[in-house]
């Protein structure tokens, strides 16, 4: 293939412009905040789990404390109804007011115990909200945190995406001032090659596989015309001739 030695310098710049394009969406995809992100995301939906847990636990001791609060009241309100009875004077045998002041006794202990019932549950529901509130707050510390690092990486995304459109605009400029056959093979053996497919020719060392020309091949390539597109021996990489070539 043939191709003005102009055009051939031209893909060095098409080159460099594509490496920078390699880079950027490089340092698009391994954003720390990427990390950061999945991260709080992970912690976030552990410490949410743990909410949802923490409300059904306080929800669950509302309702014991409702129903322990409701088993009190009847007690209480049967022993009142009981003394009412024996105040009144309306029991006036003996069996009956033993039987009826043996039931308010009891009453009594069942009423002392149901109370200790209520104080235990009042407890738990209060450290259910205790840790019902810490939960919260911390949830609500991790979203902020995760709001924060999305915010950082939108930023640091559109910056990004700012610059490769900037870059690719450029290198469609650069790409149409290319013959279409040269940067045919070009992007052919970009792709074959890492990204690289023109490198130039240093001191005699192709700069794409960082090879050494052999005697052979630097006068094969000191002989060609200018307009020969010389290709590296080892990578077949094109090479772009320059006045530190060397030959």
């Amino acid at each position: 293939m043939n191709a003005a030695p102009a055009d051939q310098i031209r893909l060095l710049d098409l080159q460099a412009l594509d490496v920078r394009l390699t880079q950027l969406a490089h340092k698009r995809k391994n954003l720390p905040e990427h990390a950061e992100i999945a991260g709080l995301e992970a912690e976030l939906k552990q410490q949410r789990d743990l909410l949802v847990a923490a409300r059904t636990r306080d929800s669950d001791t509302a309702r014991e404390q409702v129903k322990a609060e409701q088993d009190v009241d009847q007690v209480r309100q049967r022993t009142t109804r009981d003394q009412q009875r024996l105040d009144s004077g309306a029991v006036t045998s003996p069996k009956d007011l033993e039987n009826l002041q043996r039931e308010i006794v009891s009453l009594g202990r069942r009423q002392s115990d149901l109370e200790d019932i209520v104080l235990e549950v009042m407890e738990r529901r209060e450290a259910a909200q205790a840790r019902l509130t810490e939960l919260t707050a911390r949830v609500g510390e991790f979203e902020a945190k995760a709001a924060d690092a999305v915010a950082r990486r939108d930023a640091a995304v559109a910056e990004l995406d700012s610059e490769a459109a900037a870059v690719d605009k450029e290198r469609e400029i650069v790409a149409a001032s290319v013959p279409a056959d040269l940067i045919k093979l070009y992007d052919k053996l970009r792709a074959q090659q890492g990204g690289v497919g023109a490198a130039r020719l240093y001191q005699k060392r192709c700069e794409g596989c960082r090879q050494e020309l052999a005697i052979t091949e630097l006068n094969e390539i000191r002989s060609a015309a200018p307009d020969t597109v010389a290709r590296c021996e080892n990578c077949r990489r094109i090479l772009i001739r320059t006045p530190e070539s060397g030959i």
